[in-house]
């Protein structure tokens, strides 16, 4: 059965010919060529589609022809989120809109001059969402592992200018940890995925969708460890050009809280949420692996 490599769909190359397409004859037309690219994947990436189909099928119940028309959905959707991204992080003009509840939130951990964490997963629009935040007026560092960012991270620097925007690479050693934690002291915010993992982490076992999956413990230790307000942030894309961004309350642990316990609460809350944003938004599951297995 397939598993996550550590890795993410999509080259720089690929990148570059969608941008370009997009800067000289607008989003319209790069979306246009993204049918195509989802028409590819649908018929020649047996393996992600396999898993994808799968998750259609058993962890929705949608019949043979509705799981087939929303895995080609899905690629779809997967394409432009990525475009959308590069976009919006350039600062080309668009016709985005955002509403944004939760807001608030965000701003309340900000104030309380401690940092703070957001967790979200490989769903919706999380790194369009994640730049959006820079009215929150202190440095959004995104969490990746290496080969998820190697592809596209210097590429990124060049369409953003790299404004308020940093990514902490979690490597072998512990150095992201370091990074994490001066981050934090700044009262920056640091934003983490908590749905993948590579063999080796340490993992828990959750009720997702119907079915036992493993998610990771690791950025639940972080939060544990560094006992800043933690939220969770997710952002879908609810039309062509519109995002519906979700931020929870804060969640906040007392000093004496026993650390395994807090740990097994914050897994079982966030587990919750992202079950509930993927029964809303089927069609914005990008975990192209047997998740469930």
């Amino acid at each position: 059965m397939s598993e996550w490599q550590g890795k993410s769909k999509g080259t720089k190359l690929g990148y570059r010919i969608v941008f370009s397409i997009c800067s000289k004859l607008g989003v319209r037309p790069a979306y246009l060529l993204l049918r195509f690219v989802a028409f590819y994947y649908f018929l020649f990436s047996f393996s992600s589609s396999r898993a994808i189909y799968r998750y259609f099928r058993e962890r929705h119940g949608f019949n043979v022809f509705q799981s087939l028309r929303k895995l080609y959905r899905n690629y779809y959707v997967f394409a432009q989120t990525l475009l959308d991204k590069i976009i919006i992080m350039a600062g080309i003009k668009n016709d985005f809109t955002f509403h944004f509840d939760g807001v608030e939130n965000l701003h309340q951990i900000v104030s309380e001059g401690k940092g703070g964490i957001l967790i979200s997963a490989h769903v919706g629009n999380w790194e369009a969402a994640g730049h959006l935040l820079e009215h929150l007026h202190t440095r959004i560092n995104i969490v990746m592992f290496d080969g998820e960012h190697q592809q596209i991270k210097n590429y990124l620097k060049e369409v953003t200018g790299g404004r308020n925007f940093n990514v902490i690479v979690v490597r072998d050693d512990i150095s992201h940890v370091y990074a994490i934690g001066e981050a934090l002291q700044k009262n920056e915010i640091v934003c983490l995925h908590a749905d993948r993992f590579l063999p080796g982490n340490k993992i828990k076992t959750i009720n997702f969708l119907g079915k036992e999956a493993s998610f990771p413990i690791g950025p639940f230790a972080m939060v544990s460890t560094f006992k800043v307000p933690v939220s969770f942030v997710f952002a879908f894309k609810e039309s062509a050009t519109h995002y519906h961004l979700y931020g929870s309350k804060p969640i906040t642990f007392p000093a004496g809280e026993n650390r395994s316990k807090m740990m097994d609460s914050l897994m079982e809350t966030f587990v919750g949420n992202l079950e509930r944003m993927m029964r809303k938004y089927p069609e914005q599951w990008f975990n192209y692996y047997n998740f469930w297995k």
